[in-house]
């Protein structure tokens, strides 16, 4: 049977909407640190938002190739169909990026990015799923690549910035293609690199077996092992330090810890109790709420209006009231509140765009 749970599209909406709420700051100079990524080390609120959609990834593609598997579809059609969505996305985020470094001036095109990342995740993932359909093998997998990512990681000898493996192989392999790159050093830094995707696809992994618990009516399990990862995740992290950057293996347990915890809960609000699923309009159309705003900032930026609108309209009238930080977290705030309002006007009207 296939099963639709509300609160998965409510969580993933909610994520989608915090993605716009952080990409989107008014002035880069004054933000709350809750909104910004951690520099290295450690873990920020914003921090979680991208594993928790990959995690989302994950049971969105239990729930939805599960059932047909079971009715006996052919596994090479269902991995077709992994295969071009996998590269459509892929594709939409090389796009993005050209789009990008069109538009803005002084930007460098970036192959890699969240869009990328998400794509190649879910060709390994959806394949994985496919034609490994043991949850206990899957279980294993995950095993061996959290504990092999820590095996090459300590291999290079160091987890800092540039000195560390993940750090190595994308500055020899991206280059000036890479989120930042040190024309003096030569050195490059991609938070969605190359040798980072392994323990990403972890993520998703995990988000497997959460569709796994949804969908065999245990949801229970997703509070008790949410509990034990993130204990697990805090534990490992004395060892191997939490971070994004690198998508560290405790990194991976911490932020999967609290998704599945933030699932359960959702699960019982949405799905038993029938809470309103506030987030559905985003999560049901995220792929066009997170490509939209892209194409919205870039366009403010290449026409100079963020340039007229900001200083105007918040830094002359709100600033003085409210301070720098809470001004730039308004127009963030605004510009999302003006995306949800076209999402639930999408949604409403029974509009869904999907790769």
């Amino acid at each position: 049977m296939n099963q639709r749970f509300l609160s998965i599209d409510a969580l993933r909406g909610l994520t989608v909407a915090a993605m716009l709420l952080v990409n989107n700051a008014g002035d880069w100079d004054h933000v709350y640190w809750w909104l910004e990524h951690a520099a290295w080390e450690g873990t920020t609120p914003a921090d979680f938002i991208f594993p928790f959609f990959l995690v989302i990834v994950g049971v969105s593609l239990y729930l939805a190739f599960t059932p047909k598997l079971e009715q006996g579809v052919a596994s090479r059609q269902l991995w077709n169909s992994v295969v071009w969505r996998a590269c459509k996305i892929f594709a939409l985020g090389v796009l993005l990026h050209l789009i990008a470094m069109l538009l803005i001036p002084g930007r460098e095109f970036r192959l890699l990015g969240v869009l990328q990342r998400i794509g190649i995740c879910f060709f390994v993932a959806g394949s994985i799923l496919i034609y490994v359909r043991s949850l206990r093998a899957q279980g294993l997998m995950i095993v061996g690549i959290l504990v092999g990512y820590w095996y090459l990681l300590a291999s290079a000898g160091s987890y800092q910035a540039h000195l560390n493996l993940a750090d190595q192989i994308d500055t020899r392999w991206l280059g000036h293609f890479a989120y930042s790159f040190d024309v003096k050093t030569g050195l490059a830094q991609e938070p969605e690199g190359i040798l980072s995707t392994l323990p990403a696809i972890a993520s998703v992994l995990f988000g497997i077996q959460a569709g796994a618990f949804l969908r065999q009516k245990q949801a229970q399990r997703l509070w008790q092992c949410g509990v034990l990862l993130v204990l697990l995740g805090w534990l490992w992290s004395f060892a191997l330090p939490l971070n994004k950057s690198l998508w560290t293996s405790s990194f991976v347990l911490w932020t999967t810890g609290f998704a599945y915890l933030l699932m359960w809960l959702m699960h019982r609000l949405i799905d038993v109790a029938k809470w309103p699923a506030f987030g559905l309009s985003f999560g049901v159309n995220a792929i066009a709420a997170y490509g939209g705003s892209w194409m919205v900032t870039c366009l403010l930026a290449a026409s100079g209006l963020m340039e007229l609108i900001y200083p105007k309209w918040f830094t002359h009238s709100l600033t003085p009231v409210v301070g720098a930080y809470m001004s730039s977290f308004l127009f963030a705030l605004l510009f999302t509140g003006m995306f949800a309002v076209l999402m639930f006007f999408l949604r409403k009207r029974g509009w869904r765009f999907s790769i």
